[in-house]
């Protein structure tokens, strides 16, 4: 659909600067119209000067307003990945002493901030949440609302799903809500703390099933090595083509994330318009030739 706007309406405020074309005081005039003696100096309002003195000052208002036409698609058109977080809610998540400088807070509250930050930074993905523990179920479907999704986050806490570890079911609610995306990459963040204790589907049946998507899993553990199954881990991101982190602390889960944002790059976005064309140099083209007509009109009188 072919759309026209001006990128920058505000700027049209300038216009009221006009007035002082006709009302006010010389002296004031002088400040800012330059070229004052341009003016004719017949005392009634409409004449010709005065009247392309303004609208040659509407047409400059109007290309610095910047008019463009652009056909705008819906945003499921845009490039970028569909990125699903995996979470583990489960008790152990409830533990503290994950950051140094915060060693009272809970291991699941600083990693939904560090999540916040993170997500805010993926300018073109689709992203969504998964919660396992227990069980598991899809708590934020696909979307490019980063800043709706960092509001739900807040509702979540350990034991929203459960105090045990299903990590195959948390990857099938997963690939579930990536299923109804349309990007070609798919991209499933594990998140977890602990060992596979629970929930009817394996970590194997999971794994197959990303494979067949297309998905590539990148699975984070959390905490001391012992404390989470690091080889399962390792083999559900070598079969999907993936890479497996270990975060001991808040420090190298924040590092993980940079090493994320560099597998996965997201491209900055700079605006929502496809086909922009822009459009100021028509309005500024007849203002030159209008003020070029004004100024050969005052050499033929000077003359």
């Amino acid at each position: 659909m072919n759309n026209f706007e001006f990128e920058y309406p505000f700027v049209f405020i300038l216009l009221l600067l006009i007035f002082c074309i006709y009302k006010c005081p010389a002296t004031i005039k002088r400040i800012i119209f330059p070229h004052i003696h341009f003016f004719s100096k017949k005392t009634y309002t409409l004449h010709k000067e005065k009247l392309l003195y303004s609208l040659i000052f509407t047409l400059l208002v109007m290309a610095l307003a910047s008019p463009i036409t652009y056909d705008q698609k819906e945003s499921s058109k845009r490039k970028g990945r569909d990125l699903v977080f995996a979470l583990d809610t489960s008790g152990s998540m409830a533990e503290s002493g994950f950051d140094s400088l915060n060693p009272q807070e809970k291991k699941f509250t600083l990693l939904k901030e560090l999540l916040k930050s993170f997500v805010l930074h993926r300018y073109d993905d689709n992203v969504g949440v998964s919660l396992f523990g227990t069980f598991a179920y899809g708590a934020i479907p696909l979307s490019y609302d980063m800043q709706s999704l960092t509001f739900l986050l807040n509702f979540f806490d350990v034991g929203i799903a459960g105090d045990s570890t299903a990590i195959g079911e948390g990857l099938v609610s997963a690939l579930k809500i990536l299923k109804v995306g349309k990007a070609k990459e798919k991209v499933i963040i594990l998140i977890t703390d602990g060992y596979q204790n629970s929930g009817t589907i394996s970590v194997k049946q999971a794994v197959e099933k990303a494979q067949k998507m297309g998905v590539k899993i990148y699975p984070i553990g959390l905490g001391k090595s012992s404390a989470y199954d690091k080889n399962l881990l390792s083999l559900i991101a070598k079969n999907t083509k993936a890479k497996m982190f270990q975060a001991q602390n808040i420090e190298d889960l924040a590092n993980v994330y940079k090493e994320l944002n560099r597998l996965e790059p997201s491209a900055i976005r700079s605006q929502h318009y496809l086909n922009k064309h822009e459009l100021f140099i028509f309005p500024l083209s007849l203002a030159l030739l209008l003020l070029s007509y004004i100024l050969l009109k005052q050499r033929e009188i000077q003359a």
